[in-house]
């Protein structure tokens, strides 16, 4: 082959050469460059996340976005460098994290104003039930809604904590609460201590059990006459007899002096009116100050008039100093007496000792008074004062006349057993510079009532004693049975003996009145309790005679209660018929376990439900009732159109 013809081919082979080596080079030189400025300009934006590869001319990013916006943002920067057609996402996006539900909670306020709700609840609570409910506490008063819902699942509680946050609301006319699945804060206002009692009595019976509740319900400051403080500090440890104050801040004040002076565990004192100065607390600690500093005694504040006895062996010179510090750091109004005890003299053998009156209460009812007394009019006193303090206890006198007496004895003896009035049971001991009460309550505030009357009465400089302790079994209040118990204890005696009425009628037998009788007896502890009344029948016979014979049945039951005064509010007679049998109807045993009576707790859910179907029943009653009254006067007017 000639040199020409190889030229021409060499030369093309070449230049194609050539043109791949260039060709390769630019692709290169474009990958890199697209690279270098797409990664710079996420980055520079933030996106330091995406991982940026290119193929030839195309752009590909990966990695994972926080969020599908973010993803496209990424996309659309790399697209202001590069032709956003050759970029390629394969970015993923995080998984997103489920919404979170929200803290359910509800809170109520009822004053003499109305009501007013705002809060937040699930729309399976039914919102229009709530506000219902809500518009019949209220009785007429305004209501204010302002309570929102939210479509989520209701959390664990939270149904049980609504239905008492409605029940406290129904029982507290001036009230604030706060309902929450995890826990329901309950505070509000009593006419008087004594109703701040059955309010807690009563909402602590019905308090859900897996829900916490917090109680903070308080009484109107009670007026205190005379306004007392006795502190005790002995051998055997700090304490109060009494303890009154007009503030928080004062009541602090006085509890941290005691602290001072050696008391130890719970303690607190009584809020109330009619303290004799505003200096109250400060007069009171430095008192309990000053009786830590001797070493032991008591101080007792009646009013204006502070009595400090030392302990006896205190040094004359210890005393001397303490006592004419604090007559002097006293304020103006209060005056102090103070007493530092002698030793004992020596008594005769042969000498009868001190005169004293003894009275014992025991547990049974029985009070005993022993001793000596001035006169027989003031034996009369005594015996006819005791009756009015104790009622119907029974009363064995047994005191002696002497005239020789200390002046005022009638009056400690008479101060002495209104004191011993407070116990339930106990000793008092009457001499004539000691007074003693001993014995156990189930009043927490006996102690406090105890050492008023004595402060009072024998006067500022009297030397007395008060060792009484509360018994929970004795306070009625607290004894009060459960719903559960009192639900169970009926049930016991009609399994004894059940309650039977005359074959298909609803007149109780005469057997069966013992029961009823019983019944009641538990009911006078139960007065609260929700309770149905159940009528059970056997099958014989029509359904629906068997369901109304039932009902009657039920009814007879609540108003034999109501005949012996039972409180029949908070019962609900309810006829099942045949509907829920226990034994075979098909042996006369059977038929006859049927044929009963139950008592059964209400529970909140279920009482809801049954106002919910009264209140369904009386709207069809009234549209039933307008149809007829429509009906009538259509009917009118077509007469009076024939008759025209």
């Amino acid at each position: 082959m000639r040199i020409s013809t190889l030229l021409p081919i060499f030369a093309f082979l070449l230049a194609g050469l050539l043109s791949v080596v260039a060709a390769g080079f630019m692709v290169g030189l474009m990958e890199r460059t697209s690279y270098r400025d797409v990664s710079r300009v996420l980055d520079l934006n933030g996106y330091d996340w995406v991982d940026v590869r290119v193929d030839g001319l195309q752009v590909l990013l990966s990695g994972e976005a926080p969020d599908e916006a973010t993803r496209f943002n990424a996309l659309g920067v790399a697209g202001q460098v590069v032709d956003a057609a050759r970029v390629i996402d394969q970015m993923d996006v995080a998984e997103t994290m489920p919404i979170q539900p929200p803290r359910f909670s509800l809170e109520l306020l009822r004053n003499d104003e109305g009501i007013s709700l705002i809060g937040l609840i699930p729309t399976s609570s039914d919102r229009d039930k709530v506000i219902d409910r809500i518009i019949e506490i209220a009785e007429g008063m305004p209501v204010v809604d302002l309570l929102e819902t939210a479509d989520f699942e209701a959390p664990r509680g939270w149904e049980q904590a609504l239905a008492f946050g409605l029940e406290a609301l129904a029982e507290l006319p001036r009230s604030k609460i706060s309902v929450a699945a995890d826990g329901i804060d309950v505070t509000a206002i009593s006419d008087s201590p004594e109703q701040k009692r059955s309010y807690e009595t009563t909402l602590k019976r019905r308090a859900p059990t897996m829900v916490p509740v917090t109680l903070d319900i308080s009484a109107p400051r009670p007026v205190i006459t005379p306004f007392t403080l006795r502190f005790i500090l002995d051998s055997r440890n700090a304490r109060f007899d009494a303890c009154t104050a007009h503030t928080p801040e004062g009541r602090e004040k006085i509890l941290q002096a005691a602290s001072r002076a050696g008391l130890t565990g719970a303690a607190d004192c009584t809020l109330g009116l009619g303290a004799p100065s505003p200096r109250w607390p400060d007069a009171t600690a430095l008192a309990i100050d000053a009786l830590a500093e001797l070493g032991g005694g008591s101080v007792t504040f009646s009013d204006a008039d502070v009595s400090l006895i030392a302990a006896m062996g205190t040094p004359q010179d210890v005393y001397d100093r303490v006592i004419g510090e604090l007559e002097a750091d006293l304020p103006d109004v209060f005056a102090l007496h103070s007493i530092l005890p002698q030793p004992p003299e020596e008594v005769d053998e042969d000498s009868e000792g001190p005169p004293e009156f003894t009275a014992t209460l025991s547990p049974e009812g029985l009070l005993q008074l022993r001793g000596r007394i001035t006169d027989e009019q003031s034996r009369t006193a005594v015996e006819t004062f005791a009756r009015a303090r104790f009622g119907l206890v029974e009363i064995y006198g047994a005191m002696r006349l002497d005239e020789e007496l200390p002046d005022g004895w009638p009056i400690r003896v008479l101060t002495g057993v209104e004191a011993l009035s407070h116990l339930d049971n106990g000793q008092l001991l009457v001499q004539p510079d000691f007074v003693s009460v001993k014995g156990q309550t189930g009043d927490a505030d006996s102690n406090a009532e105890i050492a008023r009357v004595l402060s009072e009465k024998l006067g500022s400089g009297a030397e007395y004693e008060i060792e009484v302790t509360y018994e929970e079994t004795l306070d009625p209040v607290a004894q009060l049975p459960t719903p559960e118990e009192c639900a169970a204890d009926i049930n016991a005696i009609l399994k004894e003996r059940q309650i039977t009425f005359a074959p298909s009628s609803a007149n109780i037998d005469s057997e069966a009145r013992d029961s009823i009788d019983r019944i009641a007896e538990v009911m006078k502890d139960c007065e609260s309790v929700k309770m149905e009344i159940g009528g059970h029948t056997d099958s014989q016979g029509r359904e629906i005679m068997n369901q109304n014979l039932s009902q009657r049945r039920a009814e007879a039951v609540l108003n034999a209660l109501l005949a012996r005064r039972v409180l029949t509010s908070n019962l609900t007679a309810r006829g099942y018929g045949e509907a829920q049998p226990i034994a075979d109807n098909e042996t006369e045993e059977g038929r006859e376990a049927n044929r009963r009576i139950e008592f059964r707790l209400i529970t909140p859910e279920e009482e809801e439900a049954l106002r919910a179907a009264v209140k369904a029943e009386a709207e069809a009653a009234a549209e039933a009732e307008a149809a007829e009254a429509e009906s009538e006067a259509e009917e009118s007017s077509e007469t009076t159109d024939e008759q025209n």
